[in-house]
């Protein structure tokens, strides 16, 4: 760039390459978005492809085909959970055909609201004819239109986008595993030719590899035991949906601060809607917000406080901007994408200050001010 160039200048080229950098990831989407995620997988199952090579002597394509046919067996059991539930799901769903069923579905949610409700139920708010009420009419409306169908047709569409994208992620992480170590090696000659060069590429790609692999690892284990015990307990209160409920939790949870808000909803309205007394919704929302804030800040933490060293704002920030270019897959990528692109930036010389910009830890040549206790201010007051 040139050093004559004003301060404005710079910083308009600089946005403007950062409009240009967001336009070229949404619209090359369709090829970014497998390529990652089959890149993330690898890192994954590169240790297991590994180990049934060298202990087992699988052959290198059998070993990489039997970690990718592991892979393929974990989705499998995830994916017919999901569609076993939705006949359970639709079941919850008040008839259309039946008028009778859903004014008793809204007698019983109203009479449950009251129940809790802290104050009086207004006629405005929930009034107790059903045709009075806008919140009764407008679901009746929707579910005796097209929208059931709709929903359905857009579920069968997201299902059969799913199975291809899956089944071209699987093409690509084959390719990758199985010729992973001439790829490294020439992607690391890229950056130069000498050994220096090399060898500090070489080193910022593994230890990217070792913060996704252990990220997203640590992160399912986790998901997997919140689920279980989630599920339990939702069972142990008569949630109608309980298991459902579970793993929709266990899914959500890979994406910060939002995916657990958003799965507390249903769970409340299962145990408000079908539970013998209101209560149990409460007990619900204080079960599971223990739970969340348990997993927050004691179990994450302790497994992947040491792997995953990044700030709540930048985690935040990078949620937003990933969901902006990507949509729903951005926001599941947000935590490994940072956290490889700040493990680049600790190997890159002179990018330091931004990796330390997205930690959450202290930085020791500028320690946190402590504050000023009575007696520093006596003296400060002495001294002036």
């Amino acid at each position: 760039m040139d050093p004559k160039l004003s301060i404005a200048a710079r910083i308009g080229l600089n946005l403007v390459g950062l409009l240009g950098g967001i336009a070229v990831l949404r619209l090359g989407a369709p090829i970014f978005l497998p390529l990652i995620f089959a890149t993330f997988l690898a890192t994954i199952l590169w240790p297991s492809a590994v180990r049934l090579n060298t202990y087992y002597r699988f052959p290198w394509p059998i070993a990489c085909t039997a970690a990718v046919g592991g892979l393929v067996f974990f989705n499998a059991v995830v994916v017919a959970g999901v569609v076993l539930a939705v006949p359970r799901l639709l079941q919850s769903v008040p008839n259309p055909n039946n008028p009778d069923a859903q004014v008793e579905f809204y007698h019983k949610f109203r009479a449950q609201v009251e129940k809790i409700s802290p104050v009086a139920i207004n006629e405005e708010t929930l009034p107790a004819d059903p045709n009075q009420s806008r919140l009764f009419l407008t679901v009746k409306k929707t579910l005796d239109g097209d929208y059931l169908l709709l929903a359905l047709m857009s579920a069968v569409g997201y299902l059969s986008a799913y199975l291809w994208q899956f089944i071209l992620v699987l093409f690509i992480l084959l390719f990758l595993l199985i010729e992973g170590r001439m790829l490294v090696n020439r992607l690391v000659a890229v950056f130069g030719p000498t050994r220096d060069v090399q060898g500090k590429a070489a080193s910022a790609l593994a230890s990217m590899s070792k913060v996704v692999r252990d990220f997203i690892v640590w992160r399912t284990v986790i998901n997997i035991g919140l689920a279980v015990v989630v599920g339990a307990v939702y069972q142990f209160l008569g949630l109608r949906q309980a298991w459902v409920w579970a793993l929709v939790t266990g899914v959500l949870c890979y994406i910060p601060y939002v995916g657990p808000i958003v799965a507390a909803g249903p769970a409340l309205l299962d145990a408000l809607i079908h539970c013998p007394s209101p209560w149990y919704a409460l007990a619900v929302l204080v079960f599971y917000t223990g739970v969340i804030i348990l997993e927050g800040y004691v179990i994450v933490p302790l497994l992947m406080g040491r792997h995953m060293d990044l700030n709540a704002t930048t985690v935040m920030l990078a949620c937003l901007f990933w969901e902006l270019v990507w949509g729903v897959p951005g926001l599941f990528l947000a935590m490994p994408l940072m956290g490889a692109i700040k493990s680049v930036c600790e190997h890159v010389p002179g990018w330091e200050p931004w990796a330390n910009l997205m930690s959450a830890k202290e930085d020791p040549a500028h320690p946190r001010p402590r504050p000023h206790s009575t007696a520093d201010l006596t003296l400060v007051m002495r001294k002036s």
